[in-house]
């Protein structure tokens, strides 16, 4: 496979619907964490959890196509805080991480599905979510059965704003 470019990784990273049953290596799946964990983040308080999600508690979330039969699900929390400015920086963190995983996976041509369903407050329960935390996402991971085309993105230009 040849070594893409950031911004080639990033355009043509997609949301994956059905994975093959092939099975990722632990220590493969540990370095995208590790890679992922350089994210930028507050006062480098990490406030990112991965939970690894088993056969019975993902029967329990019971999602639609289960997560397209990806070998492997996480569900990925940001810590809570006890001010609103600390929790909002938690999750800008987390999502920055959860940017990072999902790009390391790509890149070794590895797709996953991002699903907002851990927020719903059964499944919190489901997952034992810690009441102040917050569920960026519930991950499949796995090698794709067919990579989705890109969809229609607006024009950047349109979404700037310059200040005087």
């Amino acid at each position: 496979m040849k070594t893409m470019k950031i911004t080639e990784l990033i355009k043509t990273r997609r949301n994956v619907k059905q994975f093959k049953v092939d099975p990722i290596h632990e220590d493969t799946l540990n370095s995208w964490l590790e890679a992922a964990s350089y994210a930028p983040n507050h006062r480098m308080n990490e406030p990112w959890k991965i939970i690894f999600v088993g056969k019975e508690t993902r029967a329990k979330l019971n999602h639609k196509t289960n997560f397209g039969n990806a070998p492997i699900v996480i569900a990925v929390l940001s810590e809570g805080s006890v001010t609103a400015l600390q929790r909002d920086e938690n999750v800008m963190a987390t999502a920055c991480f959860v940017q990072n995983f999902l790009l390391a996976a790509h890149e070794e041509g590895v797709g996953t599905y991002w699903s907002s369903m851990g927020a719903q407050p059964q499944n919190r329960e489901i997952l034992n979510v810690p009441e102040n935390d917050d569920v960026i996402g519930v991950f499949g991971i796995g090698y794709p059965v067919e990579v989705p085309n890109a969809k229609p993105r607006t024009p950047i230009t349109s979404k700037i704003t310059y200040l005087s």
